[in-house]
């Protein structure tokens, strides 16, 4: 089957384990079922601005639902209504977005795919604003956001987090430790919440539950008392004490988005060792979280999203996301999803049941 119908798929925002698996449906069921011919984007919405992109052919995708990453590169600072330039010493800012959208309309696409986070689908949807026909597709690890239950990369950060305090658990008992998993997330707590209670964790800590060092230092000495000589920490990269501010990693000047988190789980370790004398060790999970093979979970996620995407262009659904609610694959407006966080309910049901087997977070 041949049509006449050009699509474009660029993955955008950090890499994300099922982004593959999405691109190879979408190519796949776009080729198979409708005959449409499909370009790739490289290096996210970059590859738009500097005209870079290539055919996708069904050999192209074949075998890659297992690779981590993207097979079209990705860029979480190439924002085209917020461009870094450099003049002189400064680093300015600039609108980047009318040659964006003069190279998109120069491509003779009927549709551009948008892979991405927030960050992603934000632009996405200005994009859409401006004229262009587009859809989006929920990815990012973090989980935060709006419009759908869930999103591919979510299950393998969680499985990879878990596996990493699984394997701690053994060495803390041991040697009578505090151990503190840091995890990603920025201002979600999604991943901490998860892998904090699937590896059992003895306290976990969300951005979105400002935490008291006494609380977490009195839980420590407690178990202590009890003859449970170690404990779990699971903190979130974005959590905060009461009153205080987020741990910044680094600032990158020419992201629009310039803020790095990280550093909180070694600041607590240091607190915690001195205040109770107990010897507190701390490991970063960091980019584990986002790279290897997609679990099965993320893979089928990732498939199901991809060929609803397909539809949702044969349908003209533009300006939409294909979204997961319960069982169903379903088109949600991008307006409901643009500029918006998906975070941890204080009453989320899985906080009750952490808080109902003990499980302290830290207020």
């Amino acid at each position: 089957m041949q049509s006449n119908k050009r699509i474009a798929i660029l993955s955008g925002g950090g890499d994300c384990p099922g982004t593959n698996a999405a691109i190879r449906a979408i190519t796949k069921k776009a080729i198979l079922e409708d005959g449409i011919e499909v370009i790739g984007i490289t290096d996210g919405f970059d590859g738009l601005l500097h005209n870079r992109f290539r055919t996708l052919h069904y050999d192209d995708v074949s075998g890659i639902m297992t690779q981590g990453g993207t097979i079209l590169g990705t860029s979480n600072i190439a924002n085209p209504y917020k461009l870094s330039v450099k003049q002189g010493d400064k680093m300015e800012f600039e609108d980047a977005s009318p040659t964006v959208i003069a190279n998109i309309r120069k491509m003779n696409i009927d549709c551009l795919v948008c892979i991405g986070g927030d960050g992603t689908l934000d632009i996405a949807n200005r994009f859409f604003h401006d004229g262009i026909p587009l859809v989006g597709v929920p990815k990012t690890i973090d989980n935060d956001l709006p419009g759908t239950d869930i999103t591919f990369g979510f299950d393998t950060a969680v499985t990879i987090a878990t596996e990493g305090i699984d394997r701690l658990h053994s060495t803390a008992q041991s040697h009578h430790r505090v151990m503190i998993v840091e995890v990603m997330g920025r201002n979600a707590g999604w991943i901490a919440l998860y892998s904090g209670v699937a590896g059992g964790a003895d306290i976990i800590l969300v951005p979105e539950i400002p935490y008291d060092l006494d609380v977490i230092v009195e839980r420590v000495k407690e178990r202590n008392r009890k003859g449970k000589r170690f404990s779990i920490i699971v903190v979130a990269e974005g959590a905060k004490p009461k009153g205080g501010s987020v741990i910044v990693q680094r600032v990158v000047k020419e992201a629009s988005d310039p803020v790095r988190l990280g550093g909180v789980g070694i600041i607590l370790g240091s607190q915690i060792e001195d205040i109770t004398g107990i010897e507190t060790r701390t490991v970063v999970m960091g980019h584990l979280q986002r790279g290897g093979t997609p679990t099965p979970f993320d893979r089928i996620l990732a498939t199901r999203l991809g060929t609803k995407t397909v539809e949702m262009i044969e349908n003209k659904s533009f300006g939409c996301m294909a979204a997961a609610k319960g069982s169903s694959i379903i088109a949600v407006p991008l307006a409901e999803v643009a500029g918006g966080l998906r975070v941890v309910q204080s009453d989320d049901p899985l906080v009750q049941s952490a808080r109902s087997i003990s499980t302290c977070f830290g207020d």
